[in-house]
């Protein structure tokens, strides 16, 4: 979970002493200027670009107390008892949209204000700047998954979502900082905190408010079938649902039909927009069925992830969206919902592929399954196989397979064909950097009607 701190002192009206508390060295003072010291000077200049504009860029210091380049996005005004006028919205350039938040004037750096930057200029300054491990971390978070976006619309997407509005939210015992803008109904615009059932999603102003719900909510489960257990690991979907658990650990999963269980497929849409930048459906959920995972206790089953899929692809997509709740990140959840995905096209008779834009950690994540995936296969293989042979043991899409193992450079042209180069001691490298896999899927526990065949 990323877990964003403010950092900020309190708000003083001598921007001197606040930035000398952080430890910002000055020059030693001189007299210059009739009679005037450079700080008198420095303080003159930086109180002259306030308050400032959207579009400016400066220093910001983050939750690491390092100071970062950062965009101004929006500001807004403080109550009239606070000591500077204003709060800004800024984003930090070297990072993902994620991590954008409202920040304390102390925090910015005045004597670095820049009002009119060239973007590519900048971004070729910034990128000089950092080490070759800052940009493999950066490149990781920052495929913001728009690709399919033309500039028209990538401009309105930005605009219309470039402040977060829900700040955190309360879902069961976590308290979870949002990363992206969620659409929710007008009579929440007031709101920078949401309080969730995480039995049936429904979303309140007001802690005493979820308080009154939960005492009349007779949900402890999402509303969807078991069509999946193995042991203490459980699957349900919606239309049915997913159980799941792992040693002590009980896991629930549930497959949602958009269509039956409408309201509950929008609070998942308004819920994972949160955490989704590319996430565009918010109603229209009818064409969907959702695939819920919790873990479940005496008290219920609590969710930690879902993913959709369309009811009829033309495009052949398994997956439509796909994410992993803060809190439960780096547990093997996200790679075990995408092998269920593949494991439902298996049972489909069909191949698979997520649709497009992925999100940032989707792509990752994807990445990741393919390879092992497939370097798995060619380690235990003996003799020649074929990409095709390959998709239809995998129900994986040729394309999928054939852009990952040309990453891996295991692709060779030869004679008007690809050929797959699979040397052992490759093999065995690429697998150590691939990682660790999910949480593994029984497919002779998996207990499911394709949805065309349902009554």
């Amino acid at each position: 979970m990323v877990s964003i701190e403010n950092g900020s002192t309190a708000a003083t009206t001598n921007a001197h002493a606040a930035a000398a508390a952080e430890g910002v060295a000055y020059p030693p003072v001189s007299q210059a200027n009739g009679g005037q010291s450079e700080n008198d000077l420095s303080r003159k200049r930086r109180m002259s670009v306030l308050p400032l504009e959207v579009g400016t860029r400066v220093n910001c210091r983050w939750r690491d107390g390092k100071y970062h380049p950062v965009k101004v996005i929006e500001r807004r005004k403080l109550p009239a008892d606070e000591a500077n006028d204003y709060e800004y919205y800024v984003h930090y350039t070297e990072f993902n949209r994620r991590l954008d938040e409202w920040v304390k004037l102390e925090q910015l750096d005045l004597n670095s204000v820049e009002t009119d930057v060239d973007e590519k200029v900048e971004d070729k300054v910034t990128s000089l700047k950092m080490t070759r491990h800052q940009k493999r971390k950066i490149d990781e978070t920052h495929v913001e998954g728009h690709e399919e976006l033309d500039a028209a619309s990538l401009r309105e997407h930005e605009e219309f979502t470039k402040v977060k509005n829900i700040a955190t939210i309360e879902l069961g015992r976590y308290e979870i900082e949002t990363w992206y803008f969620s659409p929710f109904p007008p009579e929440y615009n007031d709101c920078t905190k949401l309080f969730f059932c995480e039995f049936c999603l429904n979303f309140m102003k007001r802690k005493e408010q979820l308080q009154r719900h939960m005492r009349k909510c007779d949900l402890k489960h999402p509303p969807g079938d078991e069509i999946y257990r193995n042991g203490t690991l459980s699957m349900f979907e919606l239309l049915k649902a997913l159980c799941a658990s792992l040693k002590a650990l009980r896991l629930f999963k549930t497959e949602v039909d958009g269509k039956k269980n409408k309201v509950y497929g929008q609070n998942l849409c308004y819920l994972a927009k949160l955490f989704l930048d590319h996430k565009t459906l918010y109603y229209d959920v009818d064409l969907f069925l959702f695939y819920v995972l919790c873990e479940c206790d005496d008290r219920g089953c609590h969710m930690v992830g879902y993913f959709s899929k369309e009811k009829h692809s033309e495009e052949s997509y398994n997956l439509a969206c796909i994410l992993t709740l803060p809190p439960y990140q780096r547990k093997g959840y996200g790679k075990f919902l995408i092998a269920f995905s593949y494991e439902l096209s298996k049972k489909e008779g069909k191949v698979g592929t997520p649709e497009r834009p992925l999100s940032d950690l989707g792509l990752l994540s994807y990445r990741g399954y393919w390879t092992r995936v497939l370097l798995d296969i060619l380690k235990k293989h003996k003799g020649n196989i074929s990409i095709k042979e390959l998709s239809d043991m995998t129900a994986i899409k040729a394309e999928d397979i054939l852009s990952t193992l040309q990453s891996l450079e295991l692709i060779q042209y030869r004679k008007g064909q690809h050929v797959i180069c699979a040397d052992p001691k490759v093999l065995d490298r690429h697998l150590k950097a691939a990682g660790r896999g999910g949480l593994d899927v029984d497919v002779s526990k998996l207990i499911w009607t394709p949805y065309k065949e349902q009554g």
